[in-house]
């Protein structure tokens, strides 16, 4: 036995009568060798000679966007995508040339340096995918050597055909066939969270013809050969043969071990590797990490875009004037103008070529303006969202202490998408919910039981300021008993013993019995301490399991054949130990909704135990057992509306007779292999699950994280839509909807599934084409059918919720149908998308993104949520317990769902206000700089002369306008970080993108242009034919742009005064900085040789700071140029406020003696009407309320 470790003799195989069913080798399988199932595999031969032909991928997985040989290539590409950048590099190589006003160094250094910085921050990023990589790689699991033993060795050292040996709680490092475990029939756990995010464990089973082999040396000589479907990205279905010993077996889903997924509740396995890397189901889900580029950066372009036409219009226009000016320089012998000495000059302004003078002209200009395009605005951008990312790192309201995890922006590109969010497609499992249910309520005999509050019902509480009256365990610190995972029941009727007192006793004695025995869990006995721990299928099964142990009905052992309980015996007291025998289980299923077992119990009597959804137990019930039927529906109803799971428990007795008829034809049922094997199980249970009696119904909470009701209902009153996509049942799916407050009782439900019986009729017929072809016209009728429903007289008044199974959505998201979906969906208050695979995940989030043309953001925390991370606009990871995949995958990763409302309403709504500001001011202050030049250009003929020196014009952006602005970026804030948690609505100011849309954007444009006109008209006015010194001198270019420059430093500093509203100490100092830095700048610049400074030397000592008219026209310009700014605001601010402005007024209190106009502010800011939320339930509680109140005080005719 060698590494065969120790054997588990416990058969299962009866307990699961539907999961491990024989499989025929009709139907699929037949597809081998053709189209789709060519993959040939040779178990334990990976170096066959005909497995080196195929060259199957090897076990190697990357995620990252770039590698060695690729960074570079595609890194410029991504730098030089962005028009601004491209421009100035056509700029930089032309400065290489005569045509330059000024050196080429100077023209290509910035360029080098915005481009490298961003390429180091882009690698940086990727490296650490790499390293995550890298770390999956070299995992190790053990190979067999061939020689009977197995050997340690990486992830990415598997090839296909290899058997490997897998290890409890270890990940499965390929897709692998299952050829046997340590129980005797093959069967073992897995838990594919990683890969669908449902929690419940599932069974898989080893063939018959290899179950056998549980030892290592078994696989000294094995040799089989698997053919199968080629690698695809379906992970509920898999076709495939395996011939061992001449045999020839069908191979289905049940027998494949998904890469990923993990090994639960069973020692060891062995399985053969079938699939790897690239090729496994889980990475054929995965998209490749996508260049992601905001909103913002694309507006950017556009802006650009308009400022090179405006640029090249400018100057095409200056070019024509200065070839007419220039060809009327010589009339034959005659100079106009003699001083130029046009009849001796160079290519650049011979009037004889004034063709190739314009167009040297134009390229001339072309780079003397490009201050129009501000190259240092993209490196400030970088700069400033650095920083913002710092802040949301080191945020302490996002820090999750228990597991440690602060908030990590991954990626800075993204920041000001954050204020932009109209839609969140959010995971299930792991991200709305703890991965764990507890029983928290019931009903018995149409009493309710159960104190215990839910998220849901808090987060109403809270709403209308009142506490709930209401307990919960783990949130109690004044019990002194320690809380229980799977419970948070309390109830002095029950516990204890107590309900030995109650009047319906027996029936409780029941209810608790059914759920001790109904289930299908395993105990797990702690040697040491003696405490019974239970691992189930499903989380839910295991909280009932654990209800029943807490109230005195202890589930401690099972066999293949029974169950042992023990009980609180209401005679003496005291607990006795009772075996059931289990004759059948019949499991749940979508269809079925309910499960039962049918048991024998020490008296020899035959009971049939059922538990399951309301839907369909109630109209099984017998006649004369419905006496609290209608309370144990009000009960369920309330339980629903509280967003807690509900399932009805009944049962019967069975006489001998109809026993062993049922026992019969349902064994025959199981056995068969034909095509309607399900239905004709399914029939056999329906004959036996009926005229049951009534016990109660239970309420159990799946488990939401802490906040979430709270969170998405703040969300919907910022207007944002939430989606759901989840792999779990619809059932779950619908529940945890209404725990979260998505829906409600009351909200009309639209259903898509494929649950009809002409399509249950075709499936059995085995026709693909027939089946697939109904499918879509039935999709397609729901779709339409669901659109008219909205449409139709109720659809003002009535709110609806789009629930859609995975089946379905793939018709949906086909090209010709998929916007009618969209079309419904965005109809709806909220959509629920069930059994999604993460490539339909994907697929959901890329529709939604490009069909409403709005920023989407995606959250989630297993592997299987990657691809929608990956193809929302942001992706969001939760660093949860499903391990770091989404986390690492994501632009931002946070601990809690909950924390998604600050990440969104304060840090969303401040990086958008930021960069907004901050880009509409960079173009601002660069268009009053920039024009100005041209305006003196037109002074002068468009001589290609600047009136300012090359000094001057390279320090503008660097020393005198540069810090203000990127403290502007990093830390203004319009309104405090409470106001933006109050005011939900402020955050619409970033969907409906009202700060940085072409209207906000020109009225910056024009202000720069009205800037620039005002400084050069009204300086080059006011210096013009008059004395500027005592002595008699009169004004020169190098004192007007000296003077001019002035007044442009002085404006557009005093501008950003006038624009920030959260005035720091920084953000002053930077300001008087610049100023000051202006002053120093002309005294040492001017202080050097003539050589140096040229027309600077000297000039602000003795030329403008001794002369008074040029204090008094900067005074006059700056007022002139800043004016109409202040009168617009001042009106905008009292007449047409925008939402951050009538915050501000709130808070400053300014209008505390004109109370209606506060008033008016407030019910335009507070309470938006949604439709989902807690609030949007509250609302249409209160509005019941009233109608039933108004009813009752009709008065009544006869």
């Amino acid at each position: 036995m060698a590494g065969g470790g120790k054997r588990k003799r416990l058969s299962l195989s009866k307990l699961y009568s539907f999961a491990c069913g024989k499989t025929s080798l009709k139907g699929d399988q037949s597809q081998m060798g053709t189209a789709g199932f060519s993959r040939v595999v040779h178990c334990n031969e990976p170096d066959n000679f005909e497995a080196k032909i195929r060259r199957y991928s090897g076990n190697y997985v990357s995620t990252t966007k770039y590698n060695v040989a690729t960074f570079l290539p595609k890194s410029l590409f991504e730098q030089f995508r962005r028009v601004a950048n491209f421009y100035f590099l056509v700029v930089g190589i032309l400065a290489f040339t005569p045509l330059a006003p000024y050196t080429a160094v100077s023209a290509i250094f910035p360029l080098i340096v915005v481009v490298g910085a961003t390429m180091v921050k882009e690698g940086i990023e990727d490296w650490k995918r790499a390293q995550q990589d890298i770390e999956m790689n070299n995992r190790k699991t053990r190979v067999h050597q061939g020689d009977g033993t197995f050997k340690s060795t990486g992830w990415k050292n598997l090839r296909v055909g290899d058997i490997v040996k897998v290890k409890k709680d270890e990940y499965f490092p390929a897709d692998l066939l299952l050829l046997s475990s340590t129980f005797d029939d093959g069967i073992c756990y897995v838990e594919t969270m990683n890969l669908d995010g449902e929690t419940n464990l599932k069974l898989k089973q080893a063939l018959e013809a290899t179950a056998f082999m549980h030892e290592d040396s078994y696989y000294r000589d094995f040799k089989a050969l698997i053919k199968c479907e080629d690698p695809n990205t379906n992970l509920y279905s898999f076709v495939g043969t395996l011939d061992f010993e001449q045999n020839l077996y069908p191979l289905s889903p049940q027998r494949l071990l998904l890469r990923d997924s993990k090994l639960r509740n069973t020692e060891y396995i062995y399985g053969a590797v079938i699939f790897t890397g690239h090729d496994t189901k889980v990475m054929q889900n995965a998209t490749a990490p996508p260049s992601k580029r905001s909103k913002f950066e694309k507006q950017m372009d556009k802006i650009v875009y308009f400022l090179f036409f405006i640029l090249f219009m400018m100057a095409f226009i200056g070019s024509l004037i200065f070839g007419v000016a220039t060809d009327k320089d010589l009339d034959g012998e005659k100079m106009r103008r003699w001083y130029l000495q046009p009849n001796d000059s160079t290519v650049y302004f011979d009037p004889k070529k004034v063709g190739m003078a314009s167009i040297c002209h134009f390229l001339t200009a072309l780079m003397l303006y490009n201050y129009f395009i501000p190259i240092s605005l993209y490196v400030s951008i970088e700069v400033v969202k650095v920083f913002q990312s710092s802040f949301i790192n080191n945020d302490i309201h996002l820090y999750y202490e228990p597991s440690d995890r602060p908030a990590h922006s991954r990626t800075s590109n993204l920041n000001e998408e954050l204020g932009q969010v109209d839609t969140i497609l959010s995971d299930k499992t792991g991200t709305l919910t703890c991965n764990s249910m507890e029983f928290i309520k019931c009903s018995i005999a149409g009493t309710a039981y159960g104190h215990g509050v839910t998220e849901a019902e808090r987060g109403m509480g809270v709403r209308e300021g009142e506490s709930v009256n209401g307990w919960d365990q783990s949130k109690d610190s004044s019990t002194t008993k320690p809380h229980i995972k799977g419970f948070n029941f309390k109830d002095e009727r029950i516990m204890d013993g107590n309900w030995v007192h109650e009047p319906q006793a027996r029936i409780i004695e029941k209810f608790f019995r059914l759920l001790a025995i109904c289930h299908t869990a395993i105990p797990d006995v702690d040697e040491e301490t003696g405490k019974i721990s239970y691992e189930a299928e499903s989380p839910d099964e295991a909280a009932f399991v654990i209800a029943a142990r807490e109230t005195g009905f202890e589930f401690y052992k099972r066999t293949q054949t029974s169950v042992a309980v023990r009980e609180y015996d209401p005679k003496t007291g005291r607990k006795v130990e009772r075996v059931y025998t289990v004759l059948n289980v019949l499991e749940f299923n979508s269809a079925r909704k309910r499960m039962s077992v049918i048991v024998r119990n020490e008296e020899g009597k035959l009971l049939l135990l059922c538990k399951g959804a309301d839907s369909v137990m109630f109209e099984r019930l017998a006649k004369s057992s419905r006496g609290f039927e209608e309370e144990t529906k009000n009960h369920v109803n309330d339980y629903a509306d509280s967003g807690l799971r509900t399932l009805i428990l009944a049962y019967r007795e069975l006489d001998e007779e109809e026993y062993k008829i049922f026992n019969h034809k349902f064994t025959e049922a199981k056995n068969s292999v034909s095509a309607d094997r399900e239905t004709l199980i399914d029939d056999m249970a329906e004959k036996v699950e009926r005229n049951l009696v009534l016990l109660g119904a239970t309420a159990v909470e799946d488990k939401l994280q802490e906040g979430v009701p709270a969170c998405i209902d703040k969300l919907a009153q910022a207007g944002i839509k939430m989606w759901v996509l989840t792999g779990d049942k619809m059932e779950t799916a619908i529940n945890i909807g209404f725990s979260c407050c998505l829906l409600r009782q009351g909200m009309k439900q639209i259903i898509i599934n494929l649950e009809t019986p002409e399509i249950l009729s075709l499936e059995k017929t085995g026709n693909k084409d027939a089946i697939a072809k109904a499918s879509k016209d039935s999709v397609l009728r729901q779709i339409t059918d669901g659109k008219a429903l909205i449409a139709g007289p109720s659809g003002t008044a009535e709110t609806f919720s789009l629930i859609i199974d995975g089946k379905s959505l793939a018709y949906a998201l086909e090209d010709d149908i998929k916007h009618l979906f969209l079309e419904l969906a965005m109809s709806c208050a909220s959509v629920i998308c069930c059994r999604s695979s993460p490539k339909q995940k994907a697929l959901v989030t890329r529709l939604v993104k490009s069909g409403t043309k709005k920023t989407t953001l995606a959250i989630g925390d297993g592997a299987n949520d990657v691809g929608m991370l990956q193809e929302a606009d942001i992706g969001v990871g939760i660093s949860g317990v499903e391990g770091m995949q989404a986390a690492m995958a994501s632009d931002v990763a946070i601990a809690q769902f909950r924390y998604l409302e600050r990440l969104l309403l304060v840090h969303g709504h401040w990086c958008y206000r930021r960069l907004s500001s901050m880009i509409c001011y960079f173009f601002y202050k660069n268009i009053a700089f920039g024009f100005s030049i041209w305006l003196y250009e037109a002074y002068t003929s468009f001589s290609a002369q600047s009136v300012y020196s090359d000094w001057f014009l390279s320090f503008y952006n660097v020393f005198f306008t540069a810090l203000p602005v990127a403290a502007l970026g990093i830390f203004e804030q319009d309104v405090s970080a409470a106001s933006c948690l109050k005011y939900p609505l402020l955050y619409q100011e970033g969907v409906q993108n009202l700060l940085f849309g072409w209207r906000r954007v020109n009225h910056w444009l024009g202000n720069g242009f009205y800037t620039a006109l005002v400084v050069f008209y009204f300086c080059s006015t006011a210096l013009q034919h008059q004395a500027f010194t005592p002595d008699g001198k009169t004004v020169g270019m190098d004192v007007l742009g000296g003077t001019m420059y002035t007044c442009i430093v002085w404006a557009v500093n005093l501008q950003m005064a006038m624009t920030v509203c959260y005035f720091t100490k920084i953000q002053r100092g930077l300001i008087i900085y610049c100023l000051c830095m202006l002053y120093l700048f002309f005294l040492a610049f001017g202080s050097l040789s003539p050589s140096m400074s040229a027309t600077a030397y000297k000039l602000f000592a003795e030329a403008l700071a001794p002369a008074a008219s040029y204090w008094f026209t900067v005074i006059f310009v700056i007022i002139a140029a800043l004016l109409p700014f202040f009168a617009y605001s001042a009106i905008e601010t009292r007449f047409f406020p925008m939402y951050h402005q009538m915050i501000q007024r709130l808070e400053s209190g300014k209008h505390e003696d004109d109370p209606e106009y506060c008033d008016m502010m407030r019910q335009k800011l507070l309470q938006p009407p949604t439709s989902v939320g807690f609030s949007a339930r509250l609302a249409a509680r209160t509005n019941k309320l009233r109608r039933k109140n108004k009813n009752q005080n009709q008065p009544q005719y006869s």
